[in-house]
Order: C-alpha cells, then sequence, then structure tokens
C-alpha cells in the first residue's frame, strides 16, 4: 500500500471509530467534579506509595476507581497547568502564561472554549471554587468594584475564588466578581512594583512575622505572614490563613447541594499543599512531619469532604470525579516551615527524579485519579494520559463536538479513563523551563543553557546543554542519559518536537 492511501486509510478509520465512540457516550451526563491539588507529589499519597502519612480519603476514591501511573501535568509549575486544563492549548504556545502575579489581567480570553463553557453548552450546571491564578480584570484592576473579565466570562455560572495564591497579595475572597465582605471606607490597593500605603513588610519588620520567608516572600504582611506583592486597604475582607481549607470546601459543598437536580461540572482547586502551609489547628502537629505534612492530610479531609457530600446527596455512582495535582511537589518553596527537616524519609517524588519547575518526570507526573462508579473499572492504568486531554474527552462524554479551532492540543482519552480500553496517548509535550516529549517510553528533553540546579528549592530543574534521552519504561527515575547510544531516537523525538511546535496544534 503506498504510504497515501494509508494515511487516507487510516483517517478514515480514526473517524469511523471516533464517530462510534461520540455515539456510545452521547447521552451520558454524569456528574463531573475535578479536585485539582497544588503542589501534592507523586509520592505524597499513600495510595502511590508513601509510608510515612496516610490520605485515606484519597486512597478510598482509588479504590473505588482508576489510579493513573502514567498521567501528567501539562507543566511543571500551576499557572500554565491550569490555563492548558480549562483550554485543551499548551500554554507554552502563548505569551503571558508563566506563573502570574497576583494583578494579571486574565489570560483566557472571553468568547473561547473552555471546559467550562463547553459542559454549560450541555446543559450543565458550571462552578469554580479555589485557586485560580489565571488573572482576573482586564488590566489595572480596580478590586472595589465590580470585577470583569471573570470565570463567569468564560463559561462558569459561579465562583468562589482566591485570585492567585496564598503567597501572593491581594488575600482576599472573590465571589461572583466582587471582593467577599469588602469594606468601601476601606479600599483595597495592590501593587507588584511599589509599595502602597503604610502596611508593614516582612523585609522592614522581621519582628512581627509568625513565620520567617526562607527566599522572596517579604513584602505586605498580612495575618503574620509576609507575601509576594504589596497590599493595602481591605482589612475586613481579608482571610484568615488557617480557614481557607474550611471556607473553600464549604463554598464547593454548596455548590454541589445546590446543583443536586441537574447535570454540574465543580472546578474544585484546593490551596493545600501551597505555601504558606498554615493549616487549621485541627491538623496541625497531625502528621508528625511538620506544616507540609499536615497541610496534605488537610488536603485529604477536603477531597474526604466531597465525597461525603456525593454519598449524602445519593450522586457519588453518577458522578465522574477526578482527582489531580496541577503539578509536583516543593518542600522549600518560601517560608521557614520546617518541611524539610521533618520529611522523616518521606519522598514526595516517589521514584521519580526532580520536582516541582523541573523537566524532569516528578514536575508533572502527579497522582491521577478517577472514580465514576457507574462506568469506570477499578484498578491500576498506565495509559499515558494528561489533564489537558479533559476538554475533549468530556465533549464526547456528553455529546459536544469541539470546532477544529478549539482545544488545539486536548486529545479525547476518554476509553482510557473509563478503562475500556489501556491505551492513552501516544505522545505527550511536558513544560517546564524547557519542554521535552514522550512518545511510547522515550522522553527526549531539549537542550537548555538554563540552570541545572534551584538552591532555593533544592530541585534538579532538568536542564543540561545537550540533549538527554530516557528510556521511562526501564529508568523511571531518569537516572542513565542514553542520547549518545541512541542518536536516531534523539534526531526523531526532536523533530517531532519540533513539528508539534511549529503546526500550532497537535489535535487533528
Amino acid at each position: 500500500m503506498q504510504r497515501r492511501d494509508f494515511l487516507k486509510t487510516s483517517a478514515s478509520a480514526c473517524v469511523a471509530l471516533a464517530a462510534g465512540r461520540f455515539d456510545a457516550f452521547a447521552t451520558s451526563q454524569p456528574n463531573i467534579v475535578i479536585i485539582y491539588a497544588d503542589d501534592l507529589g507523586y509520592g505524597d499519597v499513600s495510595c502511590y506509595g508513601a509510608t510515612k502519612i496516610r490520605t485515606p480519603n484519597i486512597d478510598r476514591l482509588a479504590s473505588q476507581g482508576r489510579r493513573f501511573t502514567n498521567a501528567h501535568a501539562p507543566a511543571a509549575t500551576c499557572t500554565p497547568s491550569r490555563y492548558s486544563l480549562l483550554t485543551g492549548e499548551y500554554a507554552w504556545r502563548k505569551k503571558g502564561t508563566g506563573v502570574l502575579p497576583g494583578d494579571a489581567r486574565m489570560i483566557i480570553e472571553p468568547g473561547r472554549t473552555t471546559l467550562a463553557s463547553m459542559l454549560r453548552q450541555a446543559g450543565y450546571a458550571t462552578g469554580a471554587v479555589g485557586k485560580w491564578h489565571l488573572g482576573l480584570g482586564a488590566g489595572d484592576l480596580d478590586w472595589n468594584g465590580e470585577i470583569r473579565p471573570a470565570p463567569e466570562d468564560i463559561g462558569f455560572d459561579d465562583s468562589f475564588l482566591i485570585p492567585a495564591t496564598g503567597d501572593r497579595v491581594p488575600c482576599v475572597f472573590v465571589e461572583s466578581r466582587h471582593v467577599v465582605g469588602l469594606n468601601p471606607a476601606d479600599p483595597i490597593q495592590v501593587s507588584y512594583r511599589t509599595p502602597v500605603g503604610d502596611e508593614p513588610t516582612g523585609r522592614e519588620h522581621p519582628e512581627l512575622l509568625r513565620m520567617r520567608p526562607s527566599q522572596g516572600h517579604d513584602q505586605t504582611i498580612v495575618n503574620g505572614i509576609s507575601r509576594i506583592g504589596y497590599m493595602s486597604g481591605g482589612r475586613a475582607a481579608r482571610w484568615v490563613d488557617e480557614d481557607i481549607a474550611d471556607t473553600i470546601t464549604g463554598k464547593a459543598v454548596s455548590f454541589i447541594e445546590r446543583n443536586r437536580s441537574r447535570p454540574f461540572f465543580l472546578y474544585f482547586a484546593t490551596h493545600d499543599i501551597h505555601v504558606p502551609r498554615v493549616p487549621h489547628p485541627r491538623f496541625a502537629g497531625r502528621s508528625g512531619m511538620g506544616r507540609r505534612g499536615d497541610a496534605i492530610l488537610e488536603l485529604d479531609w477536603s477531597v474526604g469532604e466531597i465525597g461525603r457530600t456525593l454519598d449524602r446527596l445519593g450522586l457519588a455512582r453518577n458522578t465522574l470525579l477526578v482527582f489531580t495535582s496541577d503539578n509536583g511537589p516543593v518542600v522549600d518553596d518560601g517560608y521557614h516551615d520546617q518541611a524539610g527537616a521533618k520529611l522523616g524519609g518521606h519522598t514526595p517524588s516517589g521514584p521519580l527524579r526532580g520536582g516541582k519547575y523541573s523537566a524532569f518526570d516528578a514536575g508533572t507526573r502527579v497522582p491521577f485519579v478517577v472514580r465514576w462508579p457507574e462506568r469506570v473499572g477499578r484498578g491500576t492504568s498506565d495509559a499515558l494520559v494528561s489533564q489537558i486531554d479533559c476538554l475533549s474527552s468530556f465533549a464526547t462524554l456528553t455529546g459536544q463536538r469541539l470546532a477544529s479551532a478549539d482545544a488545539p492540543d486536548s486529545l479525547d482519552v476518554l476509553p482510557a479513563l473509563l478503562a475500556s480500553s489501556p491505551d492513552g496517548r501516544e505522545h505527550l509535550v511536558e513544560q517546564a523551563g524547557t519542554l521535552s516529549i514522550i512518545v511510547g517510553s522515550w522522553k527526549y528533553i531539549e537542550p537548555s543553557n538554563r540552570a541545572r540546579y534551584d538552591k532555593e528549592t533544592d530541585i534538579e530543574l532538568g536542564n543540561d546543554p545537550e540533549p538527554q534521552l530516557y528510556d521511562l519504561a526501564d529508568d523511571i527515575g531518569e537516572q542513565n542519559n542514553v542520547a549518545t547510544r541512541y542518536p536516531d531516537k534523539v534526531r526523531e523525538l526532536a523533530a517531532r518536537l519540533k513539528a508539534i511546535r511549529e503546526q500550532g496544534r497537535s489535535r487533528f
């Protein structure tokens, strides 16, 4: 058979297969919940091998569903992963999608197809609760009025947000376009360039701190913790760090309760286990691993609350619940919280190399559990899947057809998610300081002259001026660079990565 005929036949077969899969799931409308943890590593939960800490609620999901061992966040940092999850586009394709300051404009344009807008089109109630970190407003945002654009402009019916991260100002919640509890007589000012107002900073007044920064994080003090950025005003609206998990988990539960009688999509992005780690007193000291370990227990509690709510309302059986993390782990990410000193033999990355910020696999290979008792079989899968695939996969599930311009890098891996097929993606691009590509068991990291090691976080960044090639089937810890042994494979994967970059899309 000629190559042209082969490609034509293969394309026709793929179309037929896709059409059949579309028909099979077109009438399915399960509730969909994504619980998006923050900075949780592959080795941080007991169902993925942790022995120094127990996560019974996450483990319960895994025992009742599918635990994926080769699932990836789109990037090794939070903003690009969140952008890719919601848009189905690799964040590295778009400028301005790096880790954002707390006053950044919203980087997802109103009008484009998102996971939320696609599901709302399918008849779902849609809600975003928790950490946002995708920007708000259109620039020079006035925090004291109505905030536009916001999640409501990209497909969410309701939102209750941490605008950026816990370690960045403004330290307030935003609900349905407005700062919660704001006193108009005490307006908020925010700046990431110059100080505003007369608020003390951690740099100038370390004696006021209850948790000292290890690097950076020395600007405006809120609740005895200095943050990134400057803030004044909004005192009545400022959150209490110890109550963040209770507050956002309660809002997630309320969203489920309000929408119990119709299909709903909940995007619940936790603050745990991101810094500053200030868990509620009922978790403090319980892990024996310091604040980071206690935050893992608090995260597990939040997961349990969502699960118990679904059970109580009789919704669990027809709810597709995904639990995962936005990137890999980091121990010291800006504060002296004894996280490293109290690890006690715990390995946040498990068998993987690197961590948050790293091109090595611990940067993006994360826990990924899918539970849907009505449809998903129990067990473990080594299928290659990515969070970026949720948009295409859930479109198929709910009978929605994506336009060719939508979700350019999101692939339909629904059979893998539902355990009806052992196969997932054939390839995946990972984003850290540099790009890498996985095809089958081979991983190629493109050359980079960036720093190899970050002293502040104690993480290998995976950069090297020479090409790197690893066979993940035999070397999951990426210890043996075999690029010189397999130069043809290096050239093949380098060309594949170049083509994906230049084509502007990988979904055809």
